[in-house]
């Protein structure tokens, strides 16, 4: 059911992922990522907050009176490496190139939002991050300094990632992880290689 929702409005994600792809922008300097993101958070509903490390976005919805709080978060920056693939939707720019996916996980992080946004099958608070400058410049570092996990408390909270793993994070070991709570892996079927023991739990967020 989820899937043939999302279906229909996935040719809008492809397009925003390849405009996000041909003018990918350096950490700090997401202008128009951020730009969008914002237009299309407005668009559906939510309540945006930017200027948090200079380019992030923060987009808030609230459904309901229940408690719960669930975050996301998704990077937006590129890298400085100069795109040969010679695909259609090829980097317009010079020397710049969303090498890392980051263009994948903006959009999948857009398409989360028009989601819940349309279907509002949640009772709770959901916070949406757009974290900039990931690569390098530790932008989410930059968030957290300026109160981002202080002014939009959350938990779980849950990195968007292309290749995805479920883990928790036990302590503060990377940028990629500055909230010590749960990683999400959302797949028709998965595989996993473990040595040891492992315990799975799954429960719903709200």
């Amino acid at each position: 059911m989820i899937e043939q929702k999302i279906k229909q409005f996935e040719s809008q994600l492809c397009d925003i992922r390849h405009q996000i792809h041909q003018h990918p922008e350096m950490g700090l300097e997401e202008i128009e990522t951020s730009n969008l993101v914002a237009s299309k958070l407005t668009e559906w509903g939510y309540q945006v907050q930017r200027g948090m490390a200079k380019t992030g976005v923060i987009g808030t919805l609230k459904v309901g009176n229940g408690s719960k709080t669930l975050g996301i978060r998704a990077d937006m920056d590129a890298l400085p490496i100069h795109e040969a693939s010679g695909k259609p939707w090829t980097s317009k720019i010079p020397n710049r190139m969303h090498a890392c996916g980051h263009d994948g996980h903006t959009t999948m992080l857009l398409g989360a939002a028009k989601y819940l946004a349309e279907t509002r099958n949640f009772n709770g608070t959901l916070h949406l991050i757009f974290q900039p400058a990931e690569e390098m410049i530790n932008g989410g570092e930059m968030m957290v300094k300026e109160g981002c996990s202080n002014s939009f408390p959350a938990m779980p909270f849950l990195p968007c990632t292309i290749c995805p793993a479920i883990r928790q994070v036990n302590s503060i070991s990377s940028t990629d992880h500055l909230w010590p709570q749960w990683t999400s892996l959302s797949l028709p079927s998965t595989a996993a290689v473990v040595t040891g023991r492992c315990r799975i739990k799954l429960s719903t967020l709200f």
